[in-house]
């Protein structure tokens, strides 16, 4: 035995061991000391590794009927953790085959009883599934029918958009970001809609009413809402993402079965179901000459082309955010049809993007370089030693908190920290222990001594600005590392934040312009078919 698979509940009379992990919080009674290091780095690895794993299985998990309406069969790695499950599992087979006795704290039913079955590994009592199981069915069917009664009230109340949009022209298809505004301006595309006077706008089915009908009043913007059918809306709630029984009856059977009720105990797959429907709706409605959205490669942006390219509309994918090495979802691999569901072009803030997605097999000609609309090159705050640290927090709520713990342990008299939620999803807590919240921009501020980041383009930001630059590490999940091909920053965990930042120095040297390009608004021209 090399492994000692135990539950928080169960660690009483354990048998010597040299170190144990939690993947979860750890229990109490367990000697610090004795924590595993370099588990958050060798989770990373792992999860590297297991991207062939999880491709092949997302393949033919997409194929099937519910495949186009879940994340996991989309390898949407910051919206679906299959893929930290398959890096757990491969890391405690490692464990297992050393000399040494690690033991492993796991409280996930599902993942208990897939490792319990690897050879080394020894298993006591695994926690009950059933009962939480059915609390997860109970809270999905909540869900479902309280989203059942929103896309109700929203289709209603939106339909007479219906008749707002002009036929056969340019549009763009967003979210409902915060700082979009009716008068052209948009969170993702920025000024085009100021450009490009034919452009009109349709706004995701994630933009609440209210919003919907403030953005409405530049006379250019539509809610997919108004495409939906309200009596359809409550015919959804049985709506559920569940693979086939070849695949939950195969090697993989807990981790499958544990990804369907997690995306089950939430209305996601009515959401993106919802979505296609009102997208595909619209597009046969208004029949646009072209719709250019913020590209990820996510489950409803693959109906979103199939649908599209039926009706003989050009797509234009608009890079999101980067694209960094893990985020798995914006390779065409997992594609049940390939490159039949990838936009017919992608245009891309920069080199390093473009290269990125050749390098995963979109052809060429379909990568274009329209420069970042989102990104512009703004003012960098200076290096100063006697500065905060800016804390860039990231989309993650759960790695929100451990930064902030972790900050707070590696602050004192000498370091203070400012932290910076994401913005669309708020993180409260109380400032003190040396670190407060800011709502300033990192670009706004006079100076900062250094930027610790995760999952968030303020990482790779601050390195084109030459600021010392530190990747958190979460201990027991994985933060999608957004560098481009070839930069390598520091990365840091709990432990080991405040060692990092004692030694972090300047950062590798790029080019704005790599990463986030001058806007090329003849291309945008060129290419929404405006003259």
């Amino acid at each position: 035995m090399t492994v000692a698979l135990r539950t928080s509940q169960d660690i009483k009379g354990l048998p010597d061991y040299d170190f144990w992990v939690a993947i979860d919080d750890p229990p109490l009674g367990l000697d610090p000391a004795s924590e595993r290091r370099g588990t958050s780095a060798a989770l990373e690895d792992r999860f590297d590794e297991c991207a062939k794993i999880w491709f092949a299985l997302a393949r033919t998990l997409a194929r099937e009927r519910t495949g186009s309406w879940a994340h996991t069969p989309a390898c949407a790695a910051n919206l679906s953790d299959f893929g930290l499950v398959l890096a757990w599992t491969e890391l405690i087979r490692t464990w297992a085959g050393e000399g040494q006795t690690t033991l492993v704290v796991c409280d996930d039913p599902w993942l208990f009883r897939h490792v319990m079955t690897l050879p080394g590994v020894s298993a006591r009592h695994a926690p009950g599934y059933r009962c939480r199981e059915l609390a997860l069915h109970l809270r999905g069917a909540a869900s479902r029918f309280r989203r059942a009664w929103v896309l109700f009230t929203s289709a209603l109340s939106l339909r007479h958009q219906r008749k707002a949009p002009r036929r056969d022209g340019p549009f763009l298809l967003v979210y409902g970001h915060p700082s979009s505004q009716p008068n052209g301006r948009d969170g993702y595309f920025g000024d085009l809609m100021l450009h490009i006077s034919s452009l009109q706008r349709a706004l995701h089915i994630d933009c609440p009413p209210a919003r919907a009908r403030m953005l409405a009043k530049d006379g250019r913007t539509v809610s997919l809402h108004a495409w939906g059918n309200p009596l359809k809306a409550w015919s959804l709630v049985f709506t559920r993402w569940k693979p086939g029984r070849q695949e939950t009856g195969g090697p993989y059977q807990w981790l499958l079965r544990r990804a369907w009720i997690k995306e089950a105990s939430t209305a996601q797959a009515m959401a993106i179901r919802w979505q296609d429907l009102c997208q595909t709706a619209w597009l046969r409605d208004v029949c646009p000459s072209v719709v250019a959205w913020p590209w990820e490669n996510h489950a409803w942006e693959r109906c979103l082309v199939r649908a599209a390219r039926a009706q003989g509309v050009t797509t234009i994918g608009y890079q999101h955010s980067v694209v960094g090495r893990q985020m798995m979802n914006e390779a065409p691999t997992s594609n049940p049809d390939g490159l039949d569901s990838i936009p017919d072009y992608i245009f891309c803030n920069g080199p390093a993007t473009r290269d990125r997605l050749a390098d995963w097999g979109i052809p060429a000609d379909r990568l274009v370089i329209a420069g970042a609309l989102r990104f512009p090159a703004s003012r960098a705050p200076e290096r100063d030693p006697k500065a905060p640290v800016f804390l860039a927090l990231p989309f993650d709520r759960k790695v929100a908190a451990e930064m902030v713990a972790a900050a707070k342990k590696a602050a004192g008299e000498s370091r203070e920290f400012l932290v910076k939620d994401h913005p669309m999803t708020p993180f409260h807590f109380e400032d003190g222990d040396g670190v407060r919240k800011t709502e300033t921009p990192l670009g706004e501020l006079a100076g900062v001594s250094a930027v610790v980041y995760a999952a968030t383009t303020v990482g790779l930001e601050a390195v084109i600005a030459g600021l010392p630059t530190i990747r958190f590490r979460p201990r027991s999940s994985i933060a999608i590392d957004v560098m481009p091909r070839g930069v390598e920053v520091p990365a840091a965990d709990a432990s080991t934040l405040g060692a990092v930042l004692d030694s972090t120095g300047k950062p590798p040297e790029i080019q704005h312009n790599d990463s986030f390009a001058p806007v090329n608004l003849d291309v945008w021209r060129q290419y929404l078919d405006v003259a």
